[in-house]
């Protein structure tokens, strides 16, 4: 078998910058507090941890004693500003580590807001992205939870049978960054059609262009080798839109978390053999993966 490592997986900017500065104060020889999983691959924040790396989350913010500038990372998918409130009144020393494509987002969602409730048609902010996820939220704070969120174009259609969005009102429609490029186009294509009589839609572009970059050469790289191994953590939303992608190119693509996931009987003799995994998946456990299975002949 031959056994090659996507060159463009492996951790983006934001996430990086996030782990790297985590790294810093740990080398310190202090801990440092982070609010929910810094990453989204458990091999990862296992090792973070054992570094001194305390994962907290929301919900224990209202459990715990004053502080007294203890560190606490906001990591690349950001926050609300009530959160920032929250955390300055507990008496943690903020570190910010929101990706900057994030809190452009952000800002430009904000603004969006303010443009389209103005009178004398009020209009809507449409955030495509998955429900519940930590950007979105992030995303909806900006704006008091006053926007739709929708993932699938069903849920769009209910939209507009409801009546809850008017074709006659203005919409702006924005994506979380990590999304699949090609479902953001259909959707707002779709958009673009019953919005081509009154002309009040204004869709952005906000996926991160980085990751559209990856969405591409990965779709190449899925249909080049025999079998994929595509490797991300359990509770990566990326990593599941990427896995899909590599499946839809390659009908051998096999998903792990670990190098303890890999079943020998999935390989044949001649394989040529792809790793790749998530934007959340460290280098080191694709170089882990690799040997592994240069280890199974």
């Amino acid at each position: 078998m031959r056994v090659e490592i996507d060159s463009r997986s492996g951790f983006c900017g934001g996430v990086i910058r996030a782990i790297e500065t985590a790294e810093e104060h740990l080398a310190e020889g202090g801990k440092i507090y982070s609010l929910g999983a810094i990453v989204h691959n458990e091999e990862e924040l296992s090792r973070l941890e054992t570094k001194g790396l305390v994962t907290i989350d929301k919900e224990d913010l209202d459990q715990i004693s004053p502080r007294s500038g203890e560190p606490l990372l906001i990591r690349a998918h950001g926050e609300p500003p009530a959160v920032y409130g929250k955390l300055n009144r507990l008496g943690f020393t903020v570190i910010d580590c929101t990706c900057p494509v994030v809190l452009k987002l952000q800002k430009d969602i904000s603004a969006a807001y303010a443009r389209v409730k103005s009178p004398p048609r009020p209009g809507e902010v449409l955030i495509f992205g998955k429900p519940g996820h930590a950007e979105v939220m992030g995303l909806l704070g900006q704006v008091e939870g006053d926007a739709f969120v929708v993932e699938y174009m069903n849920q769009l259609d209910l939209l507009f049978e409801t009546g809850a969005l008017k074709t006659d009102r203005p919409l702006e429609v924005f994506s979380q960054t990590t999304m699949a490029k090609d479902e953001y186009r259909q959707l707002c294509a779709a958009l673009a059609a019953r919005f081509s009589e009154t002309g009040l839609l204004k869709v952005h572009d906000t996926i991160c262009k980085q990751l559209a970059a990856r969405y591409d050469a990965l779709a190449s790289f899925a249909a080049s080798h025999d079998i994929i191994i595509f490797v991300s953590g359990k509770s990566s939303s990326n990593g599941k839109v990427l896995c899909e992608l590599c499946r839809s190119r390659n009908i051998r693509t096999c998903h792990i978390g670990a190098v303890e996931d890999i079943h020998r009987e999935w390989f044949r003799p001649d394989d040529n053999v792809g790793v790749c995994g998530a934007t959340s998946t460290p280098l080191w456990l694709l170089e882990e993966v690799a040997l592994a299975i240069q280890n199974l002949q």
